[in-house]
């Protein structure tokens, strides 16, 4: 090159040059460095990492995602029980790549709560859903009970929505529930309370009489709270587990008669009390509630 024998001079170079003096100034210290073939172009295009998680372990998370709908964090935490240790910031980029992720999300405003610790059974939330579509000509409903503390749940297919139901579905829950419940917690359906209904519709709410939940509670001494009308976020646990039962149950499978629907739910059920929670930091309910039982053990007379 003239320039690096000192033929000419590089600012006069670049009178005449269609490039920058930058450029120019660029290749020449790589000709010195390279010679002639460190001027040939390289390719920017990203180069594959020593680390780069493998294709079989890429293929055996989307096959998980599509198979259990589980999110990224989820599936960090199955992936960890079988031995493969992959982070959840890996997987949510795998994912995103494949298109296996939620579209549209709404930003939600975060607000800080000062949570308190509960204990299992210390409040459980209980609500009522319809069971989507009609089996053998009729309508049922799914009763839930959530418990706060160790998101264990319990379901039941019932073929009305009454207050007879509500209290069977209580006795049901406190018989099978591995821990004595203190407080339940409903939103205000006449299911649940005569407070914003009938002749009970007052200014004062003063309730006149008393619901068949509520004596029911009463003579278990079990407190009943409600939820402010109109708040359903306040009854978070079980309307988030309701979200999960036609993504992942309902809109998979059809029934035959309301004993095949009462079947499946329950095995359902079974797989939800071993499903890894976020909210116990990758622990499933029944994981949870063994380790709280060895921690804390019952009282035993002596």
């Amino acid at each position: 090159m003239p320039i690096v024998h000192k033929e000419i001079k590089l600012i006069d170079a670049a009178k005449v040059c269609p490039y920058s003096t930058r450029s120019l100034e660029r290749w020449v210290t790589t000709y010195k460095k390279g010679g002639v073939r460190a001027l040939e172009p390289k390719s920017t295009a990203r180069k594959t990492q020593e680390n780069e998680t493998p294709i079989r372990i890429k293929e055996h998370i989307i096959e998980l995602r599509k198979q259990t709908k589980k999110c990224a964090l989820k599936l960090h935490w199955q992936m960890e029980k079988e031995g493969l240790v992959v982070p959840a910031r890996t997987i949510g980029e795998i994912l995103k790549r494949e298109g296996l992720v939620r579209k549209y999300r709404v930003k939600r405003i975060k607000y800080k709560y000062l949570r308190a610790t509960l204990q299992p059974g210390e409040l459980v939330e209980i609500d009522v859903k319809y069971v989507p579509g009609i089996i053998a000509g009729l309508q049922y409903f799914q009763y839930t009970a959530i418990d706060k503390a160790s998101r264990w749940r319990h379901l039941e297919i019932y073929d009305e929505q009454v207050n007879h139901h509500s209290v069977l579905f209580l006795k049901e829950i406190i018989r099978r529930a591995p821990f004595a419940i203190l407080a339940i917690k409903t939103d205000n359906h006449s299911t649940f309370t005569k407070y914003y209904t009938g002749t009970n519709k007052r200014s004062d709410l003063l309730v006149k009489s008393l619901h068949a939940l509520d004596s029911a509670c009463r003579e278990r001494i079990i407190k009943h709270y409600l939820i402010d009308p109109g708040k359903p976020a306040q009854n978070g646990a079980v309307e988030r587990s309701h979200r999960e039962d036609p993504e992942k149950f309902y809109d998979e499978l059809s029934f035959a008669s309301a004993e095949d629907l009462r079947y499946r739910v329950r095995l359902w059920n079974m797989y939800y009390n071993d499903l890894e929670h976020c909210g116990l930091n990758g622990k499933t309910p029944n994981e949870f509630l063994a380790n709280y039982q060895l921690i804390n053990p019952p009282n035993v007379p002596a």
